[in-house]
């Protein structure tokens, strides 16, 4: 089958022939239809999940059930079906003896968890097999085009945004608005919140409007002279931005790290008053269960909320991951195989 390779660390793309996998006891075998590019993913080329090369990426997949493994009862050829990030754990450790949903976390804190595109191969192939208790339903009427970004992105910032347990009277600020935010915007309004987008780019302002944003500010500063806001998702991938926000977080408010650098260190500031006489929070949010993933996709089917997509062939993988990296994207990059 054909699938994407990273050959080296920083290395270009390849789309390479390798093996198509069966599937074994407790998986289903998938035809790949469509999966997203996660800037995890070009992180990844960069050795930031250590050194796994030659490797395979990709953990925003979606495609239809072709094959079932033995032992399997909960999934059935011609289901259309995701997986994401963490597929399963070994149910041995420390950790996993806690029980918890099978989330993000597991790929920290479980020493032997399977990770769809990090310790197995990922989803930018023609065939993928994953753990059967991994993968979710995707509603009918959603696209595999749309679905591929939910699992990843979407899933992210409707997590976070569950993690926040916003009030109904709350405000919502949603930092960056990219890959991440665009989705954390009309998720939000989905929810039935005032929504405020936080942007320095002025041509995002319209967009960021048209998404569902009731204001549009540049700066923490014009976030605190408009009210400020009851919780803030940081969806920008700069902890610079990420800090300058917290001028517009209100006391007991609740700022959640949905944006990731993983070569940068994010620190609270202290003005303009301390953080600990705010009694403010800032949470850590991945995907947090996969309940959260199939509400996430519910509030997409129901065209609440709608992924801004570019679509490419397989054969231009290495164009896509080139436009992914330079920021050339609004907002996801979705290759179809």
């Amino acid at each position: 089958m054909k699938a994407a390779v990273i050959p080296e660390l920083n290395g270009t793309w390849e789309l390479r022939d390798i093996p198509t996998p069966k599937a074994e006891p407790g998986q289903v075998l998938i035809k790949v239809h469509a999966t997203g590019i996660c800037f995890t993913d070009i992180w990844t080329t960069r050795g930031a999940a250590g050194d796994l090369f030659p490797n395979t990426p990709g953990h925003e997949v979606v495609g239809e059930v072709v094959e079932v493994g033995e032992g399997v009862i909960s999934r059935k050829v011609g289901d259309r079906v995701g997986t994401t990030w963490v597929q399963s754990t070994c149910g041995r450790c420390d950790y996993c003896r806690e029980n918890l949903p099978l989330s993000g976390q597991a790929a920290v804190n479980c020493p032997n968890a399977r990770l769809t595109g990090f310790t197995t191969q990922g989803g930018h192939a023609e065939y993928l097999a994953a753990t059967a208790t991994g993968t979710v339903l995707i509603p009918d009427g959603l696209s595999y085009e749309e679905a591929a970004p939910i699992f990843c992105a979407g899933y992210t910032v409707w997590s976070g945004l569950r993690a926040a347990e916003p009030q109904p009277h709350e405000k919502i600020a949603v930092v960056g608005i990219g890959g991440l935010g665009h989705l954390a915007v009309q998720y939000a309004k989905a929810a039935g919140h005032e929504t405020i987008a936080v942007t320095h780019s002025p041509d995002k302002h319209d967009l960021a409007r048209e998404l569902g944003a009731d204001l549009v500010v540049a700066n923490g500063a014009e976030l605190q002279a408009a009210g400020g806001a009851d919780v803030l998702l940081l969806c920008s991938n700069s902890y610079d931005a990420g800090r300058d926000a917290f001028k517009g977080l209100r006391h007991d408010g609740r700022a959640v790290l949905v944006g990731l650098d993983p070569f940068a260190d994010f620190t609270i500031p202290t003005e303009p008053q301390p953080f600990f006489a705010q009694r403010q929070k800032v949470i850590g949010a991945t995907h947090n269960g996969l309940n959260y993933l199939t509400e996430a996709l519910d509030i997409a089917a129901s065209g609440a909320v709608k992924p801004m997509i570019e679509v490419f062939p397989k054969e231009r993988i290495t164009e896509a991951v080139d436009k992914v990296t330079a920021g050339d994207v609004r907002f996801r990059a979705v290759v179809t195989y």
